[in-house]
C-alpha cells in the first residue's frame, strides 16, 4: 500500500523543516515546495537523500502542479517576521491570498485535507487577554503590519469560504511565538536577535520599555500541536502556543543569563502597532486536541541556544537576506 502523500508549503523555512522532518518520521511521502526567498535549502539538506522527499522550487503564488495523489497539504509559505514583511510587501500580500487560493484550488482537486498557518496576529494589538478564538482582533490594516496581519485574516476567510461552499476539508492554526533550531538568527525577533546580539558581544535592544509580553512555545511542541489538528475533525481556527507569558525586559533578562554575557541593556523606540500583550487562550486546544506544551521555556532555551552557538562566526554575522524590490 502506497504512503500517505502531504504537500508542504515553505517546507524549507523554520516550521516548514520540522514539520518535514515529523511526516517523513511518521511515514509519510513528502513533497516540500518552497521559492527559498525567506527559507534557506540548509534547513532540508538533510532530506535530500531520502526517497521520501521530493523538492520543487516553487512560488506559490503561481499556479500550482503536483502530479498523483495527494492526501495532505500543509501551507506554510509565508514571510513571517517583522524584518521580512516590511521588505517584501507585496509578496507577503500575495501568499496569503494568491497563495492560499492555489493551494485550496489544489486541495479542492485532489480531494485532498489542507491545514493553513494562521498566525497570533490576526488579533492584532488585543483588547483581550488573553486571546481566544472567538476574539475578532485589533488590527491596523493600513500600517506596516497590516500586510501581514490582512493576508492572514484573509486566508482565514478564504479557507472558510473553500470549506462551507466546496467542503474541502479544511482546518486553520493560529501560531503563537515559537523558537528552536533554524530559526534565521538576524529576522528580527526577539528570541534570535537576543541570541545573536549576545553571542557577538553586542548590547542587547529591547524596544519601548519591555513591559510589552510574549509567549514562546519551543517548536516540537508546536509541530505535535499542528499535527494533532490536522487529524482532528475540528475546521474552526485552534490557538497552539504556550500561554507561559514574559515580559521582552524579563526575556533580555533570561538570555543575558543563559548566554552568560556581559552585555547591558539598551532601548530603542518601540515600533508602530507593535502588540502590547501576547498569550494564547489554549483550552480549544485542550479539549479538542488533548495538546498542551511539554517543554519549558529553559529547556527549551537551552536547546535553541546549543543550535545558535553552534554556528559559524560568519553565520553570526551574516545579515539579512536583500530581497529584490519588485513592482509586483
Amino acid at each position: 500500500m502506497a504512503n500517505k502523500r502531504v504537500l508542504i508549503t515553505g517546507a524549507a523555512g523554520f516550521l516548514g523543516s520540522h514539520l518535514c522532518d515529523r511526516f517523513i518520521h511518521d511515514g509519510f511521502d513528502v513533497i516540500g515546495m518552497d521559492n527559498l526567498i525567506t527559507g534557506d535549502l540548509k534547513n532540508i539538506g538533510h532530506l535530500f537523500k531520502l526517497k521520501e522527499f521530493e523538492f520543487y522550487q516553487h512560488d506559490v503564488s503561481k499556479f500550482i502542479h503536483v502530479s498523483g495523489h495527494l492526501d495532505y497539504i500543509l501551507h506554510f509559505a509565508s514571510p513571517a517576521s517583522p524584518i521580512d514583511y516590511l521588505k517584501i510587501p507585496i509578496q507577503t500580500l500575495k501568499v496569503g491570498s494568491l497563495g492560499t487560493h492555489n493551494c485550496l484550488g489544489l486541495a479542492l482537486a485532489k480531494k485532498a485535507r489542507i491545514l493553513v498557518a494562521s498566525t497570533s496576529e490576526v488579533y492584532g494589538d488585543p483588547l483581550v487577554h488573553p486571546q481566544h478564538e472567538s476574539y475578532w482582533g485589533n488590527v491596523n490594516p493600513v500600517g506596516p503590519r497590516g500586510v501581514y496581519d490582512e493576508a492572514k485574516r484573509f486566508q482565514e476567510a478564504i479557507t472558510m469560504a473553500y470549506h462551507n461552499f466546496h467542503q474541502v476539508e479544511t482546518r486553520i492554526v493560529r501560531i503563537f511565538n515559537t523558537y528552536g533550531p533554524r530559526m534565521r538568527l538576524n529576522d528580527g525577533r526577539a528570541l534570535p536577535a537576543f541570541i545573536g546580539q549576545a553571542l557577538r558581544g553586542e548590547d542587547l535592544t529591547v524596544f519601548g520599555d519591555g513591559s510589552q509580553t510574549r509567549s514562546f512555545c519551543y517548536v516540537d511542541d508546536l509541530v505535535e500541536g499542528i499535527y494533532r489538528l490536522l487529524f482532528s475533525d475540528y475546521a474552526l481556527p485552534v490557538n497552539i502556543g504556550n500561554p507561559d507569558e514574559i515580559s521582552l525586559l524579563d526575556f533580555a533578562q533570561e538570555i543575558i543569563k543563559l548566554t552568560g554575557s556581559k552585555q547591558k541593556i539598551v532601548y530603542k523606540p518601540l515600533p508602530e502597532d507593535d502588540p502590547k500583550q501576547r498569550q494564547p487562550d489554549i483550552s480549544k486546544a485542550k479539549q479538542l486536541l488533548n495538546w498542551v506544551p511539554l517543554i519549558d521555556r529553559a529547556e527549551g532555551l537551552g536547546r535553541t541556544y546549543a543550535y545558535f552557538k553552534s554556528l559559524s562566526p560568519e553565520e553570526l554575522s551574516k545579515e539579512p537576506k536583500v530581497f529584490e524590490r519588485r513592482k509586483n
